[in-house]
């Protein structure tokens, strides 16, 4: 649910009843992510997806049915071979969806409304639910803060709450969504117990160096894709408002000076458009020993060499240097802004989702990969769990 987050919290605030279905988990190819999440409201308005359309009508009607009995549900929507027009996946995969009700009298409606005002100010938190288990535990939610506060909790249960808190916590670490299953003795109440955490964090940051025109296209593709996105230029000339109306953040300053001085992370990503050795060099240098997710930087390719060879003499390893994208961007044949925007945005995509960049067409690859969004050295399970991959990626089991 904190996957639309900003239009929920409204309803919250205005003290609307409405039902949330949640994907929980994917097996197979589909459209959508656990996370992911369609809402309706008393009066039948729908915000969100879970399909990308596919079951959309039928989790509609659950979620208009969990409003009126006031009971959680978990379904199962998958592709039928005996019947292609069934309610399903046409894409063959399965999706488990996880439907409450969020209504006024509900306990946990208010650690819900706080988990959405949290991750709709742009708050880290995650959130913690009861997918299956006893039925004293069904619509029971913890939310978990990046300062380690937490609210709510599972109804009596202290060592439970611990035990999923501590989870919770390395799934916000990771920025990661998915279901913990835990067994009878790892739950602390006796019982097997499946539970959803939904992690919402900041958005990635994108900073474009170089107010130039490839720039400007740069900045709207990164908010398409949802970067906080900052400029920055050592010309005040060029890095106006006016030049970039859509960029978060517009920064007058030599580029390595403000890279040294700024907050950057895994999920960071550099675009270096400078075109301009006396400020690619100092940048480059600082930027490939920095724990972020992609270096890009524009030139042709007797641009990249001269380069290449500036930056070994400023004492790059091969290893820093194997992780420049340059000339940066896919090979689309890309020549106006918005082109070469698009070829740098793809290859960002595919750097961080595991893609080959080749055409779908002809190609035996899954066309969803599982690469998690960060490095798995960025989560740190609590010792006795166990991260599942293939099929199954995004479910954690504690050993029982």
């Amino acid at each position: 649910m904190l996957d639309i987050a900003e239009e929920l919290d409204r309803w919250a605030a205005q003290g609307r009843d409405f039902a949330v279905a949640t994907v929980v988990a994917v097996t197979g190819s589909a459209p959508r992510t656990p996370g992911a999440a369609l809402a309706v409201d008393a009066d039948g308005t729908a915000v969100g997806s879970v399909s990308g359309g596919c079951v959309e009508g039928a989790v509609y009607e659950l979620c208009r049915q969990a409003l009126r009995d006031g009971e959680s549900v978990l379904e199962r929507f998958g592709y039928s071979d005996q019947d292609a027009f069934a309610v399903g996946l046409t894409c063959g995969g399965v999706i488990d969806v996880l439907v409450t009700p969020v209504r006024a009298a509900d306990p946990a409606r208010p650690v819900l409304a706080s988990a959405l005002a949290d991750a709709a100010h742009g708050r880290a938190a995650a959130l913690a639910r009861v997918v299956s288990g006893p039925a004293d535990l069904t619509g029971r939610a913890l939310l978990v803060r990046a300062d380690g506060t937490r609210e709510g909790g599972f109804g009596g249960h202290p060592d439970l709450d611990r035990t999923v808190a501590a989870e919770a916590s390395a799934f916000l670490d990771a920025g990661r969504t998915g279901t913990l299953e835990l067994g009878a003795r790892g739950s602390r109440c006796g019982r097997p117990l499946t539970v959803l955490v939904e992690s919402r964090v900041p958005a990635p940051r994108m900073i474009v160096f170089g107010a130039i025109d490839f720039a400007s296209a740069l900045v709207r593709v990164g908010k398409f894709l949802g970067h906080h996105v900052t400029v920055c230029d050592a010309r005040p000339v060029f890095a106006t408002r006016a030049r970039f109306p859509e960029a978060d953040e517009i920064v007058v300053d030599w580029p390595h000076r403000y890279l040294e001085r700024t907050s950057v992370d895994a999920r960071t990503v550099l675009c270096v458009l400078t075109h301009d050795a006396k400020f690619d060099v100092p940048l480059l240098r600082l930027a490939l020993r920095l724990p972020v997710a992609y270096v890009g930087a524009m030139g042709s390719r007797r641009t990249h060499l001269d380069r290449d060879a500036r930056l070994r003499e400023a004492g790059l390893t091969d290893a820093e240097l194997s992780r420049l994208r340059s000339p940066i961007g896919l090979d689309l044949g890309a020549r106006t802004p918005e082109e070469t925007a698009l070829s740098i945005a793809a290859e960002i995509v595919a750097a961080r989702r595991g893609g080959t960049g080749r055409p779908l067409t002809g190609t035996p690859t899954p066309i969803h990969h599982d690469r998690p969004a960060a490095p798995a050295s960025a989560l740190a399970p609590v010792p006795g769990t166990t991260v599942r991959r293939g099929a199954s990626a995004g479910r954690v089991s504690r050993a029982s």
